[in-house]
């Protein structure tokens, strides 16, 4: 929400905070309704442009580089062999771009059911849309339960995630029977990872639901990945990653260390760190 003309303001009802960014130039670039969602996009003093929905920060020009290197990263150097991807929203195309870095990734297919994100990100956001045109990449906007409940058996090695907050047309994205049949998707070793929302205040009412549901499901190993995000609430985010059947290991280190394209905040030292739970977490989110 916005409390002046010069300030965006998003407040966190349940963390008891609030994070404000000051408006620079016309302010207010861009606000529609789609049939999902309302859609604003803004220009800020110091973080560049900004994309919100329903009136939550999504991202920004200067922090989400972060966010899409963790999301993707981490669970494809966690893979030994990560050919066929799947990207569960993610309109931004922020993953998408990331993930096609990648010369062993062979076909990936985004599912989002807004298509009016992504356009919008083709306009404002252009940097993070430059890979949309490469052959490896299908862009399909339609609802990704339905696609995931007719995905083939064994279709998929990386499932990727990349939802709002468990609200509107994300809150299916969270429930046992979607990843349920993400499991029945996923090729023997297959990987699984989900935006799990903030340790400090989320935990109990998102991060732990969504690890009991992934065992619950059948997903044999589950780990926590931990990264900064300054303008989400706290400022600090994690990623849930689940293997379908064995321990979330990162078992292409050598690759990961030598990785073939550049990035801003990951490599092999940031993906151990982001890895490791701190002491009051370890009851709930140590690795399993």
């Amino acid at each position: 929400m916005t409390l002046d003309e010069h300030w965006f303001t998003e407040i966190c009802e349940e963390c008891g905070s609030a994070f404000s960014l000051r408006l620079a130039g016309a302010g207010k670039l861009h606000e529609e309704r789609t049939p999902y969602q309302t859609i604003a996009v803004y220009d800020t003093a110091t973080f560049g442009r900004l994309m919100t929905i329903d009136g939550f920060v999504m991202l920004t020009e200067r922090d989400n580089f972060i966010y899409h290197e963790m999301m993707t990263h981490p669970v494809l150097y966690s893979h030994p062999d990560p050919r066929r991807v799947l990207i569960v929203g993610g309109g931004d195309c922020g993953c998408l771009r990331e993930v096609l870095k990648h010369p062993e990734v062979e076909r990936v297919v985004q599912v989002e059911i807004d298509e009016r994100v992504t356009r919008l990100s083709e306009r404002y956001f252009p940097e993070l849309c430059e890979s949309n045109g490469d052959p490896r990449a299908e862009l399909r906007f339609q609802d990704a339960l339905q696609w995931i409940q007719q995905a083939a058996p064994a279709s998929l090695d990386v499932i990727i995630v990349d939802s709002t907050d468990p609200l509107g047309p994300a809150e299916g994205l969270f429930g046992a029977a979607f990843y349920a049949d993400c499991h029945r998707a996923l090729a023997p070793g297959g990987l699984l990872v989900h935006q799990s929302e903030s340790p400090w205040f989320h935990k109990d009412s998102i991060t732990v639901p969504m690890r009991r549901a992934m065992e619950q499901v059948g997903f044999a190993g589950l780990a926590t990945v931990f990264f900064p995000q300054c303008t989400y609430p706290t400022g600090w985010w994690t990623a849930t990653i689940a293997c379908r059947n064995g321990p979330v290991r990162l078992v292409r280190e050598a690759a990961a260390a030598a990785k073939p394209f550049p990035t801003r905040y990951y490599n092999l030292e940031t993906h151990r760190a982001a890895l490791a739970v701190p002491e009051f977490l370890k009851p709930d989110l140590a690795p399993v």
